[in-house]
């Protein structure tokens, strides 16, 4: 077989002996299948995760319309096989394929991973395994795919280190094209010096980081001395890419229709990146800096060519805070006019509490079904919201609600965190004491009983490039009494208590997502170590298990006088060199520690957008200021479809 036949055949033979077979099929609507031959620079993109949840990642989905748009480029999608499908495929011998053209991966080029969680890592393992590429990239040949990371969680790749051959960090859509032409041109002049020369001509730009370029030097006690280029033209620090104007990355504009149900159902636009509200704990608001809109026009004729493309009845409009769009209250009104005859739902993924107003909620109800609002407090007492920056009162939340429960919504859902600095039973206990407010606020605006409030917990976990890098983490033990006592309180309350729902995690799969985080080269033997125990989904409740991973650490961090405490529950002081230094967010290293001072202080800082600047470092790095749509138009075309 040569390397570039479809591997279909063999897998059409096990596809009726797995669950879900429809998941590896491809073929959705508006997926891409490029001639082989025509193309001299191939790409194989993966969301390490199930089908369901990587298909509809706007971060691979963008990045697979780019490429493909490209004379002679091809990109095609792989992701996580399930293990019943995995076991077959070791049992017959078939690769790790893409869903495309069911090439075998390591035919391709490039092999890039999106991770958004680092509990993707063993999935990553596994698919390199089964490809049949080396799990170190030391042991890689010019034969071999360049494995390239990417997403939020290769803002810190040093666990992965090993193997990886590069990352990038930022926005994909510009790195995607200039790492295209490096390889087009060595391919064209014949491989020339092999593998090393190539990664040697990425790590150049300044904008692709290659781990085997760098060498760590750690001090006696464990910690990191320095870390540094083994290699000369290979920069000290190494940047993130930015797309500075979204309208010139209308992407995608052929949305993918999945053939499976998968976790989001609908056609989304991005209307803007970026957040300067300052939330502490918040990488993805940190690392995406400045805040850049797409215009009130460029959002129009995204969602008019997607719907178009895809036929959905849903459109997400997608960012860390989409009601802090400048021009929100007219985007929503413009789409719900547009598509009132065809009854497009719209949906905001979460609104913040200062942000919702009921003309905006109406907006988005307008023509879809009312569902539940959530709202994210994320920490229980005032006096903690202080510390996180999470610049939200009881009085706010509590006229919020007051307000949606008044104009005919009956459920309310509301996000916290577990384990924030400085918290104590008290802050977590108070939370029950909000939901009980909401609850009587909700019945008494109302006239009804039947109001529901779920309160949703999650463990917090420090991030790198966050204020509270430095922060230690609440034990595994500490947070279970916690959320045990507030459960209790909760179930205690004989009036409101059944109208509470109440989900939480249990403070483990937080531990080992904080080891991976926060965790340097050394964890990368952690990792192997729990894949070769059979670790898969560490994402997903029913495969995560957090005694293998603290007996994979008990078996491999010895070794280098270190323990998962060490990683988690330690608190860092300001001259400790961290593992992710060397990679530069365009935050100011010294501007987060200030923060983070601040928030021990429990000082707020405002949102930058709309005040002085506060000096984080991002916009004079990048010659910018915050990007508002402020266009002045509406949206495009006004007129309003009605039916005939």
């Amino acid at each position: 077989m040569s390397a570039v036949e479809s591997v279909f055949p063999q897998l059409e033979a096990l596809l009726p002996h797995v669950q879900k077979p429809i998941q590896y099929v491809g073929g959705e609507l508006n997926s891409t299948v490029k001639d082989w031959d025509a193309c001299d620079v191939r790409w194989a993109l993966m969301y390490p995760d199930a089908y369901e949840v990587g298909l509809p990642n706007q971060g691979v989905m963008i990045l697979y319309e780019v490429l493909n748009e490209r004379e002679g480029v091809l990109a095609e999608r792989t992701y996580s096989v399930w293990p019943d499908l995995e076991a077959l495929m070791r049992e017959h011998r078939v690769p790790q394929f893409t869903v495309d053209a069911h090439r075998p991966v390591s035919a391709f080029d490039v092999f890039g991973l999106s991770f958004s969680t680092e509990l993707g890592y063993t999935n990553m393992l596994t698919a390199l395994d089964l490809a049949g590429i080396p799990l170190n990239a030391a042991d890689r040949t010019v034969d071999h795919p360049i494995v390239l990371a990417g997403g939020h969680a290769a803002f810190n790749p040093e666990p992965i280190a090993e193997f990886i051959d590069c990352a990038v960090i930022g926005d994909g859509e510009q790195a995607v094209l200039q790492i295209t032409e490096i390889v087009r041109a060595w391919k064209a002049e014949g491989r020339t010096g092999g593998r090393e020369e190539l990664l040697l001509r990425l790590a150049k730009t300044g904008g692709v980081y290659v781990p085997g370029f760098y060498d760590v030097e750690y001090l006696p006690d464990g910690r990191i001395a320095r870390t540094v280029p083994n290699r000369s033209g290979v920069p000290w620090r190494v940047s993130k890419h930015t797309v500075m104007d979204l309208d010139e990355w209308p992407y995608p504009k052929q949305p993918l229709v999945p053939l499976a149900e998968t976790v989001h159902e609908r056609m989304s636009v991005e209307i803007f990146r970026g957040c300067t509200r300052g939330c502490r704990f918040c990488q993805a608001g940190m690392i995406t800096r400045p805040v850049r809109e797409r215009s009130i026009t460029g959002i129009g004729e995204m969602v008019e060519k997607g719907l178009k493309a895809t036929g959905f009845e849903e459109v997400g409009l997608l960012s860390l805070s989409s009601a802090d769009h400048s021009e929100i209250a007219d985007v929503a009104k413009g789409l719900a006019d547009r598509y009132e005859e065809e009854k497009i739902g719209l949906s905001l993924p979460s609104t913040r509490v200062d942000a919702f107003n009921v003309d905006l909620a109406n907006e988005l109800t307008r023509n879809g079904r009312r569902s539940g609002l959530t709202f994210a407090p994320e920490g229980g007492s005032e006096r903690l919201r202080k510390v996180i920056n999470k610049m939200v009162s009881e009085e706010d939340l509590i006229r919020t609600v007051s307000t949606a429960y008044g104009n005919g919504w009956r459920q309310v859902k509301l996000y916290f965190m577990c384990g924030l600095p400085t918290e104590t039973d008290d802050d977590v206990l108070q939370i029950g004491d909000m939901a009980v407010k909401v609850i009587a606020e909700g019945r008494k605006v109302s006239g009804q009983n039947d109001i529901r409030c779920t309160v949703s917990i999650g463990g917090f976990v420090p991030k790198p490039h966050t204020p509270f890098q430095w922060a230690p983490q609440l034990s595994v033990e500490e947070t279970d009494a916690r959320l045990l006592k507030l459960r209790d309180k909760i179930r205690a309350d004989k009036k409101y208590g059944r109208s509470i729902g109440f989900r939480y995690h249990d403070g483990k799969p937080g531990i080992v997502e904080g080891l991976l985080s926060r965790g340097d080269r050394r964890v990368g033997s952690v990792i192997r170590a729990v894949y070769e125990d059979g670790g898969r989904f560490d994402g997903w409740r029913e495969h995560f298990s957090y005694d293998r991973w603290m007996a994979s650490a008990e078996k491999t961090l010895p070794e280098f006088g270190l323990d998962v405490d060490w990683y988690t529950t330690r608190e860092r002081t300001y001259e400790e060199v961290l593992p992710w230094d060397h990679l530069d967010s365009g935050l100011d290293k010294d501007w987060l520690w200030e923060d983070w001072q601040d928030s021990l202080d429990e000082t707020e800082v405002e949102d930058c957008r709309w005040t002085p600047c506060f000096d984080c470092g991002v916009c004079p790095q990048f010659d910018t200021w915050p990007q508002l749509s402020e266009s002045g138009r509406k949206m495009l075309p006004l007129t309003v479809k009605k039916g005939s």
